[in-house]
């Protein structure tokens, strides 16, 4: 068995004296895992980071096993490793990437949406956004998708700003009555995938989301935890100083 494919590198861990077990995001593949032999080399250390774009050649006897891969760097994104912010971000995308998915279930669209956003992590643009509809469709792959389109209880699509922790739906301003204080922050380029957000929207987003991760998504996987890499992305973003 062998296939060639591009695809970002997510994770890496030693195996053996000089080799590694990569774990890589491919649009066919999904998140698929092989062993770089000779990896653990100073030749191959700067090819083989979190968030390095990569052509990737994987053979194996039978596809089950876990397989070799050959690995040409394409794009190394290396800019953010200055930035603790921005590589805060880095290491929350891979580890719920590692955290979500099984291995071998094709995700081209969030691998479209995942190089876009560490491109955009990469040159310093405004990725934080960007970031909390990434976590949205994270819950939509994993089929937890949210139904932000109209009110739960009135159907009316207009001042949706809020979102049931239960159902998973949009709430009205009208409809929210007394039941406000329970309800989730639904700001409006979470529902309409604006680009730009004000850190008050920034960080409701990411509460709404980290609810459904935490008791849908996380829940479903056996009751496991989110990755901390997530926790000190939100730390760091609290504290971020905004102009």
């Amino acid at each position: 068995m062998e296939w060639t494919s591009e695809g970002v590198i997510v994770s890496v861990r030693k195996y053996g004296e000089s080799s590694v077990i990569i774990d890589t995001l491919t649009p066919s593949h999904g998140r698929h895992s092989g062993v770089v032999r000779g990896g653990a080399s100073r030749k191959m250390a700067a090819t083989l980071q979190p968030g390095s774009q990569v052509k990737l050649e994987w053979r194996a006897r039978l596809e089950e096993h876990l397989g070799n891969y050959r690995v040409e760097q394409l794009e190394s994104r290396s800019d953010m490793f200055d930035d603790r912010l921005r590589l805060a971000a880095l290491s929350s995308i891979c580890s719920i990437i590692t955290f979500s998915f099984p291995e071998r279930m094709p995700l081209i669209d969030l691998y479209k949406s995942t190089l876009k956003l560490m491109d955009t992590l990469n040159s310093g643009g405004d990725w934080e956004p960007l970031y909390a509809l990434w976590e949205l469709q994270v819950l939509e792959e994993m089929g937890f998708g949210l139904d932000l389109t109209s009110c739960a209880v009135t159907d009316v699509t207009q001042d949706l700003i809020y979102v049931s922790p239960k159902s998973g739906r949009a709430v009205s301003r009208k409809a929210a009555g007394e039941w406000k204080d329970r309800l989730l922050p639904l700001p409006s380029f979470l529902r309409n995938k604006f680009e730009a957000a004000s850190r008050e929207d920034l960080l409701d987003s990411l509460k709404t989301t980290g609810h459904f991760l935490t008791t849908w998504l996380a829940e479903s996987l056996g009751e496991r935890q989110l990755p901390e890499a997530r926790s000190r992305l939100i730390v760091r973003l609290e504290n971020k100083k905004y102009n």
